[in-house]
């Protein structure tokens, strides 16, 4: 059966994934909880089937290269050196407070050495990638600032801990209470921080004109398939380079590959392309981390297994929470901020495995950080789900807590039209009723598409349409109209459903890609849906019977133009 153990791994981490992830949903839980309990139930320590441990982890790799891809894919340098100044202090602030805390934890409650306490610490000290953007995704706020200084300071931490895998080999001795090697130590920092400056410098100086000229080049071909393999080769490709040549880790060659990506007029495509993929092999990530768990632990140390997740729970989200109020943001951002690093995940897995086969750490300080792992990704979507319930609350309280109108819209007894998207239909549509001199309001939560609608002269608001406060500020229950050109027709619906609740009365034409995507967009509320596809077919048709082998005797409308 060895040979068909990637086939197995596969079926029984989606299968069981998704019959658990059900369950956690029926229950009013996170799919994720389902997620990690197929892992305890494909893993070593339940009894049954039980997967091939060395293959889950390389699987869920693959799924942490696809998502940092996307989230390099809407992130821009100019937005990284936007948040710096935050970002850097912040992050190894947090860092330092953590792994402090996890030291003294270590030290005076488990009775672990200095040494091992301070490694101890630094497992519980870096937040899951998977997590944290996972979290951000679904609620659109990738973009945002607050989403930019989630994202930024996961890549500090990132480069951080890159440092402290290098030199922890050089550390062993003297963490386990030996003599340190201060010519080893300085050997190996170097060397770490000019590969790191070299990956970074040869992304921004050949990597930048490389990848968008190539990926322009397979887009000219006209084929789908290219196109996709291209954008996966560029992100496993790189990914995986940045690793063996630069000592850098996956995530942060998968996030700056996306990120020279983003500057190629094919982003919005190339990130289309690549979220199916990226969904199937994050729920992999989850299965994984369940495999490695041993869930006797909590009933043997339920008492040492609070006190990590404590640290990890209380004393990440406290200091995050203390450092971005520190440097003057406002209490939502802490707060979101806070959530988002409360839990530990996969560069916690790769410290705690290394300090147990460098004999640093013990069988059980490695089990409690699993542990820790466990419980604080289960919680974190609860913690999530009491921070968006606030939200909301805050958001009804203040609801024009937001980006304000800009230019305004002319008050006056006109009805005006809202169009929720300012892409490639939104672009074209928006400055086609302007000209009919159709009052209308541009809603995106694009930054640079929201310029363009302004520069264009139409009112725009930065945001997603589906927040009460956004929506809002577009003023819907003196609408006559809402054209909602977004793609996606589940995040369309969610919209349709807003719109419809702030006026019952106004008249919703969506956007659809299929006949099943219609159907959906009525059933939340649309008065109609137009699918593109269907609508081009209709246009080229009329082409074809305009030309004079097919018109006949029929003679064509005269021109307006």
């Amino acid at each position: 059966m060895h040979s068909t153990s990637l086939i197995a791994i596969l079926v029984a981490g989606f299968v069981l994934a998704f019959l658990l992830g059900m369950l956690a949903q029926r229950l009013r839980l996170s799919p994720l909880v389902g997620y990690l309990l197929a892992g305890v139930v494909a893993g070593p320590f339940t009894p049954g089937f039980v997967g091939d441990q060395s293959l889950a982890p390389q699987l869920a790799e693959v799924g942490v290269i696809l998502l940092m891809f996307g989230v390099g894919l809407h992130f821009s340098i100019r937005d990284l050196m936007s948040v710096r100044s935050i970002v850097v202090p912040g992050a190894l602030l947090e860092m330092a407070a953590v792994t402090g805390l996890g030291a003294l934890v270590g030290h005076f409650l488990l009775g672990f050495a200095v040494g091992p306490s301070m490694v101890f610490g630094l497992c519980l000290s870096v937040a899951s990638t998977v997590v944290l953007m996972r979290a951000l995704e679904e609620r659109r706020l990738v973009d945002s600032s607050t989403g930019r200084i989630a994202a930024g300071w996961l890549i500090v931490e990132d480069l951080a801990m890159v440092l402290v895998l290098v030199l922890l080999p050089a550390l062993a001795g003297y963490l386990r209470g030996g003599e340190a090697d201060s010519l080893r130590i300085t050997a190996a920092l170097g060397l770490t921080l000019l590969k790191v400056g070299g990956f970074i410098a040869f992304m921004l100086i050949v990597g930048r004109r490389v990848i968008p000229w190539v990926l322009e080049r397979v887009a000219g071909t006209g084929s789908r398939e290219l196109f996709t393999l291209c954008v996966l080769s560029i992100a496993l490709g790189v990914a995986f380079g940045s690793a063996a040549l630069f000592g850098v880790s996956f995530a942060l060659g998968a996030f700056f590959a996306g990120m020279i990506l983003n500057e190629s007029e094919f982003s919005a495509q190339a990130a289309n392309e690549t979220l199916p993929l990226r969904d199937a092999f994050a729920v992999l990530f989850f299965v994984s981390v369940g495999m490695l768990f041993d869930p006797r632990i909590l009933i043997e140390q339920p008492g040492r297994v609070f006190a990590v997740f404590a640290v990890v729970l209380l004393g990440k989200s406290l200091a995050a929470l203390t450092i971005v109020r520190l440097f003057g943001r406002p209490g939502h951002v802490a707060a979101m901020i806070a959530v988002s690093l409360a839990q530990i995940g996969e560069f916690s897995f790769i410290l705690a495995g290394l300090g147990l086969q460098l004999r640093i750490l013990t069988t059980e300080a490695h089990d409690l950080v699993l542990a820790a792992a466990l419980l604080s990704i289960s919680v974190n979507p609860l913690l999530f789900a009491w921070l968006d319930h606030r939200e909301k609350r805050r958001a009804a309280a203040t609801p024009r807590d937001v980006e304000r109108l800009s230019p305004p819209l002319p008050d006056g007894g006109q009805p005006h039209v809202i169009l929720i998207g300012y892409g490639r239909v939104g672009s074209e549509l928006g400055p086609l009723l302007a000209a009919q001199h159709v009052p209308v309001v541009v809603i995106d939560d694009d930054g640079p598409l929201v310029e363009r609608a302004r520069a264009a002269g139409l009112p725009a608001i930065r945001g997603h349409a589906g927040n009460i406060a956004v929506l809002a500020e577009a003023r819907p229950e003196a609408a006559q109209i809402a054209l909602v050109a977004i793609p996606n027709a589940f995040e369309a619906g969610e919209i349709v459903q807003r719109l419809r609740e702030a006026n019952p009365s106004i008249s919703i034409i969506a956007r659809a890609h299929s006949d099943a995507g219609v159907r959906y967009l009525i059933e939340r509320g649309a008065d109609g849906a137009v699918m593109a596809e269907r609508e081009l077919a209709h246009s080229l048709a009329e082409m074809v019977m305009a030309t004079p082998a097919f018109r006949g005797a029929r003679t064509l409308p005269s021109s307006t133009a």
